[in-house]
């Protein structure tokens, strides 16, 4: 394959992320991109491994944070970051704003209408189909073929036809403070709930304490392998939820082949772009809506900081604004924010006097906080209360000096 044959020195090239990265055209790019030149690159999440410092000096790298392997660009400062939420991601392409002249996707076989199922993710790339001059599929007979959004055969201006495993996303390790996190979280989770959760150990811990549960519904930007055994069990049923009965709704899978087979034809999952996944007016009509998200550091005011530890960028904005908002303003539902009391082995207070780090999420939209020692609720109580509530739920070790400055706020109130 020759990208010259298709790519301008210059273009903005959008490509598909997380588990639907399409590997095969993402190595093709390291290796030829130099030589077309001046090539800039936007993906909002990264999971191969294939973008590793040093490999990118063919072009520009952008993201929307620097979750996965990013990391390790953003470390080597490799990575321009733009703030932004997932759900506005699509419409920036849209725009322009994000420039999009050349998408490179990956999808499933074409069925007998000639369609492609997008497989693992939908998110944005179908904003960055329709707005590319040039649309690059690779068509990889291992993805999925899930259903929800689709892509023609006369939208593909070049295909190319792998046989290679999609990449996948092992279950994390489940230790003592994440099942601690996770019991406190659950609780809030009733019969009815419908749940949005991430990936990783918490919320895995969360999804294991639920088989007592009855008719749970999913709503998520991305589900991974912990909700196959909600399904299977039939806990996750989707019967109460006022729009999309009876299906759990997504816009990435991030798992492992486990997840992939289980949502193969399967009709109980559709996959969405974030203009409904993330949509505020979609959400609005979701009762009981549990949202689960979580964070690098809280002040006590309930500031949130999902993004920043000092001089080191590890996360992104993401869908966290769009579902907290949405979660704390369900009839029934709730926003938590989950987190550790401590990082770096228990030396640094991620509930803290003041941010390392910008603000993701608004003082004025956070609901529930909950780490290993409890939840503190925070929603319409005031700025003296919030100090109190957080501290009770600190580490041990660093109260007292979290008190002190709790006192501060009690004596000015804010």
């Amino acid at each position: 394959m020759d990208l010259a044959e298709y790519l301008r020195p210059g273009d903005h090239i959008v490509i598909g992320q997380a588990c639907g990265e399409p590997t095969t055209l993402i190595e093709a790019l390291i290796e030829q991109g130099r030589d077309i030149g001046g090539l800039t690159v936007f993906v909002a999440t990264s999971f191969s491994g294939i973008f590793t410092p040093g490999r990118t000096g063919s072009f520009a790298m952008s993201s929307m944070g620097a979750i996965g392997a990013l990391r390790a660009l953003s470390k080597a400062h490799e990575l321009d970051v733009i703030p932004c939420h997932v759900s506005r991601i699509g419409p920036m392409i849209e725009a322009g704003t994000i420039r999009c002249d050349v998408a490179f996707v990956q999808v499933a076989p074409a069925d007998a209408d000639g369609y492609h199922s997008f497989g693992l993710v939908s998110d944005y790339v179908q904003s960055a189909v329709a707005t590319a001059r040039v649309v690059v599929a690779e068509i990889n007979d291992r993805v999925p073929v899930t259903l929800g959004e689709s892509l023609p055969s006369s939208k593909i201006d070049c295909a190319v036809h792998v046989s290679r495993s999609p990449v996948e996303v092992p279950p994390a390790a489940i230790g003592e403070v994440d099942a601690a996190i996770a019991h406190h979280a659950a609780a809030y989770i009733d019969d009815g709930s419908v749940i949005q959760t991430g990936v990783g150990a918490v919320p895995d811990a969360i999804l294991r304490l639920l088989h007592d549960r009855v008719d749970l519904g999913v709503h998520s930007g991305m589900i991974g392998d912990g909700l196959v055994d909600l399904i299977e069990s039939g806990v996750i049923t989707n019967a109460r939820k006022r729009i999309d009965r009876g299906v759990s709704i997504t816009g990435a899978l991030i798992g492992t082949a486990r997840l992939y087979g289980f949502a193969h034809r399967n009709p109980q999952i559709r996959m969405c772009t974030t203009a409904y996944t993330h949509d505020a007016g979609v959400l609005a009509q979701l009762d009981d809506l549990v949202t689960i998200n979580s964070a690098m550091e809280i002040d006590l005011t309930g500031q949130v900081n999902a993004e920043q530890s000092g001089a080191s960028y590890f996360g992104g904005t993401g869908g966290q604004v769009d579902f907290v908002r949405a979660g704390a303003r369900s009839p029934g539902g709730h926003a938590i924010t989950a987190l550790p009391a401590t990082a770096k082995g228990g030396t640094v207070s991620r509930i803290t006097a003041a941010l390392s780090g910008p603000v993701t999420t608004a003082r004025s939209d956070v609901d529930v906080v909950v780490t290993e020692f409890g939840a503190a609720e925070l929603r319409g109580r005031t700025l003296r209360e919030r100090a109190r509530r957080l501290v009770a739920i600190a580490h041990p070790a660093f109260r007292e000096d979290l008190e002190r400055q709790a006192r501060i706020i009690e004596q000015r109130g804010f």
